[in-house]
């Protein structure tokens, strides 16, 4: 009876785990790899969050004079271009706008990004960002790939410009990546597929390297709010490993000494 009971706990501790691997995204997510070491990229992703981002979305976990010593940023030019309004540099990173008037306008009052990545991990987020097209059917005007329906306006197209999403055939490719040819035809074998963007010509301040380094920039910095200590976490974590390494051969030759007269 025990046993059984131990099991149902199990299984029902364990089903958000069953749910959330279900719940897996649709569609291949672009790879980013965040470094917290890149200052210049974390500075300039700060930068980008501050004049797009914080308008809506706080960062309510984060303050200015944390970002600043962790971004080897002056206080001085963090007070003077990156905090606007009267706010402190000792302050949170909150947004000025009224959380009552962003439920009505957006429908949901837009959520705190401190620990998006941490929510949804980096890869979804860059993807997202990058993946917003023209859809006259939404509120906004534009749709997204990773979230479909999604009801925010894209706030950086003015950066990336206006871009739709159009659908074509692909070329089918195997595990190696060469084309999987049609058995009957002797022909590649193709696919529908709508995940391929077009960028009106003219629309956009970036060409698509510099809007992807951008996103990659700003990635990178959520990345680092969701994880300030990680640059810590890893250089302390180097020296407590080689403490270890040290005290384990000073360790062994102790032992070796203490023994050495036992038969």
């Amino acid at each position: 009876m025990m046993m059984k009971k131990l099991f149902l706990l199990t299984l029902v501790m364990l089903l958000p785990v069953f749910a959330q691997a279900s719940a897996g995204p649709a569609i291949q997510l672009d790879s980013m790899q965040a470094d917290a070491t890149d200052k210049a990229s974390l500075q300039r992703g700060m930068q980008t969050y501050v004049n797009y981002c914080l308008g809506c979305h706080t960062a309510k976990y984060q303050r200015y004079i944390r970002a600043a010593e962790d971004l080897d940023i002056p206080e001085d030019l963090m007070t003077e271009h990156l905090i606007f309004g009267d706010q402190k540099i000792g302050e949170q990173m909150t947004s000025a706008m009224d959380p009552k008037l962003a439920a009505k306008w957006f429908g949901a009052t837009p959520p705190d990004l401190t620990n998006e990545v941490n929510l949804r991990g980096a890869d979804w987020v860059y993807t997202y960002l990058r993946t917003f097209y023209v859809d006259e059917s939404r509120p906004y005007g534009v749709n997204n790939v990773v979230y479909p329906a999604v009801g925010m306006p894209n706030v950086l197209a003015e950066l990336q410009g206006v871009q739709s999403k159009t659908c074509g055939d692909v070329a089918i490719v195997d595990l190696h990546g060469a084309a999987v040819m049609d058995s009957q035809t002797g022909e590649p074998m193709t696919e529908q597929s709508c995940e391929i963007f077009s960028i009106a010509e003219g629309t956009g301040s970036m060409t698509p390297a510099e809007f992807d380094a951008t996103i990659y920039d700003l990635t990178n910095f959520m990345s680092y709010m969701a994880k300030p200590y990680k640059s810590d976490s890893q250089r302390i974590g180097l020296w407590a490993v080689l403490f270890c390494i040290m005290m384990t051969i000073l360790f062994y030759f102790l032992k070796k000494e203490y023994w050495r007269d036992v038969h």
